[in-house]
């Protein structure tokens, strides 16, 4: 009796076990899809119709301005919407830093980033540039606060993807605040941008839609 029950339980935890494998199993494929799903992020952005896409545009285009330094008057608000030519636009190609140089580009490549659900990379990135052209020290060290808290700290609400050894150095840094405490997060984060983002940018309906140059017809007329 007592050998049937000890092969009861036996056999009870080899299900347990079992059954604890298979759930383990299916976890890690959803991290992973997670993880490396640059097969299937595409695809989440081509099912966005261009009409939608140059909607999602047109807001960042109207929120383009630096953080903190909203831009007024009619001026500016008209060359923030200045369409590039195909030429311009064939131009964000030969390199990252020309896209993230054009306003219209940025606008464009942030909107990407929310179709792929990362935006919080671009975010980060761009408020480290406002960061380090901060000059009072009170400034700076509200600032440092405010992206640890939206961007490092754990399960902040825009939290980056870097180590736990950056994360640590950051926290410390921001202590006594300098314009390189977000240095190494910064191009941790532009370099992700750079090799995976950016070239799925580049392959965008939207993007290709961009450069195309419009197509002269020509008419004949018959004599």
């Amino acid at each position: 009796a007592c050998s049937e029950k000890y092969s009861g339980y036996s056999n009870l935890k080899k299900e347990e076990k079992n059954e604890n494998k298979s759930k383990n199993e299916d976890n890690k494929k959803k991290r992973s899809r997670l993880v490396d799903n640059t097969d299937e992020k595409p695809d989440t952005f081509h099912s966005l119709g261009l009409k939608d896409w140059k909607t999602r545009l047109s807001y960042f285009l109207q929120n383009s301005s630096s953080p903190g330094k909203p831009k007024n008057g009619k001026k500016s608000k008209q060359q923030t919407f200045i369409k590039p030519s195909p030429e311009e636009a064939q131009l964000w190609s030969e390199a990252f830093d020309e896209l993230l140089a054009s306003k219209y580009g940025l606008a464009a490549f942030r909107a990407f980033l929310k179709s792929e659900f990362c935006e919080e990379n671009i975010e980060f990135w761009l408020a480290c540039e406002d960061f380090k052209k901060t000059k009072s020290p009170q400034k700076l060290s509200s600032k440092a606060r405010k992206i640890y808290t939206d961007f490092i700290e754990k399960e902040a609400p825009k939290e980056i993807n870097i180590d736990f050894q950056t994360k640590t150095l950051i926290a410390q840094n921001i202590q006594e605040a300098t314009s390189g405490c977000f240095t190494t997060a910064q191009k941790r984060v532009y370099s992700l941008m750079e090799n995976n983002s950016y070239p799925r940018f580049l392959e965008s309906e939207f993007y290709q839609d961009l450069c195309k140059k419009p197509q002269i017809t020509t008419e004949s007329h018959a004599t």
